[in-house]
């Protein structure tokens, strides 16, 4: 969680601030072989040098990137749960709760799909 200090510390809004900390201290939790950088001013996760899922804060949402393949993949739960989405992204609203179990069927997924990709995007 060292990775992401710099980058909370930029989150003025504390409640939001302990949103995105529970909520990577929950995916470190489950998934405790994942890596955290930052790149492109954006918190991310990765494993074995490939993306598996990044976010990044918004004044009114939580951006999660989970890229095209997965996003496509879990399209229907998202719309169905209410998250708006583009192509590449969907967001939580700051007034939403966070869907952990879609969090970490992406994740899963990611690391499944993605288990003997050598690059860092698909």
């Amino acid at each position: 969680m060292d990775t992401f200090e710099d980058y909370f510390k930029k989150i003025e809004n504390e409640e939001r601030r302990n949103k995105l900390r529970d909520l990577f201290q929950w995916i470190l939790t489950e998934f405790p072989d994942l890596d955290t950088r930052i790149a492109w001013n954006e918190p991310m996760f990765t494993h074995h040098g490939t993306f598996i899922i990044g976010f990044s804060s918004a004044q009114k949402h939580l951006s999660v990137s989970p890229e095209v393949a997965c996003l496509n993949k879990f399209l229907p739960t998202i719309e169905e749960i209410g998250y708006s989405h583009t192509n590449n992204i969907f967001r939580i609203k700051w007034t939403e709760e966070i869907n952990y179990i879609l969090i970490k069927d992406m994740i899963a997924f990611n690391l499944e799909d993605k288990a003997d990709y050598t690059k860092f995007w698909r």
